[in-house]
């Protein structure tokens, strides 16, 4: 059985990409897949009720599936069954968690075993398919998962802390391109450097002492830091009002501090919760759409 969780980012995106840090953490929704000899490849999505065959030249999860068999040359025609718990399109990493979930499938299918961190590296293949010149956290969070500090070609460094932190994930019921929103910033960086630059000059800043706070268990200063980061963030743009309503809906019902998470343009919200209590109840004012994950001291 392979599993890859979905992942949030606390603090850092956008400048992640451009070789600044960021904080991410695996959360524990994501993607279950299991593949068994079959009468031909095959990738089946549930509840997407879609039936993928590997194409090198085909749409995005044809290619993506031909990069995922195409290390096992001698090997039976296997079908892949994929029960995906996460929205698409949202921010949480739902392309890497698929990736992550079908590679260690496939690899248990054939007995072969990887380390997790063999696994994140595979599933970078399969992210830039999809998103062109992903930061590659993504796929590390969903492989590794906890809670860590990544930069872009360094390797990840996990945060420790003395207390988990409840969060709320909110999404929006849009779902942007992930490619748009960092081609978009790009064109930003191109145009106008010393504004962007200031902005991720900034965002390090705010990731180096949500780092420290995380480690000192002081998430009254990590949610402040969080409302921060989504302020730089809506200055490039990123921010829509229906995910600056959700935070300050969330601020209102008793979070520490909530923000945007992922590319922007829409997708999903997080919110940091003193306690479990206060969580469930933001999710509840939220809505259908929203859900609590604790990620462990």
């Amino acid at each position: 059985m392979g599993f890859g969780r979905g992942k949030v980012i606390l603090l850092g995106e956008h400048a992640v990409v451009h070789g600044y840090p960021a904080i991410a953490v695996g959360i524990d929704r994501g993607v279950v897949a299991e593949a068994s000899p079959g009468d031909e490849d095959l990738l089946i999505l549930s509840p997407w009720d879609l039936d993928v065959r590997p194409d090198p030249a085909g749409e995005p999860l044809e290619r993506a599936f031909a990069i995922a068999l195409s290390g096992h040359s001698k090997r039976p025609p296997l079908e892949v069954r994929a029960e995906i718990g996460l929205p698409g399109g949202a921010g949480l990493g739902c392309s890497a968690a698929i990736g992550v979930a079908v590679l260690q499938a496939i690899d248990e299918a054939l007995g072969l075993e990887r380390s997790r961190e063999k696994l994140a590296e595979a599933a970078y293949e399969w992210e830039k398919i999809f998103h062109g010149n992903p930061s590659g956290i993504d796929n590390t969070m969903s492989a590794v998962g906890g809670v860590a500090l990544f930069r872009k070609g360094e390797p990840l460094q996990p945060l420790r802390s003395n207390k988990p932190l409840h969060l709320v994930v909110g999404y929006s019921g849009q779902s942007p391109s992930t490619k748009e929103m960092v081609s978009s910033v790009a064109r930003q960086l191109e145009s106008d450097p010393v504004r962007v630059n200031k902005a991720f000059e900034a965002i390090d800043v705010l990731v180096r002492n949500a780092k420290l706070a995380i480690e000192a268990g002081d998430h009254v200063a990590l949610g402040q830091l969080l409302d921060l980061n989504h302020t730089i963030l809506s200055s490039l743009m990123l921010c829509t009002t229906k995910l600056d309503e959700m935070c300050q809906t969330a601020r209102k019902t008793g979070a520490l501090g909530a923000k945007m998470t992922g590319g922007g343009g829409g997708g999903c919200m997080i919110a940091l919760a003193p306690k479990r209590d206060e969580a469930l109840r933001i999710r509840e004012i939220l809505g259908e759409n929203a859900f609590v994950t604790e990620v462990g001291a």
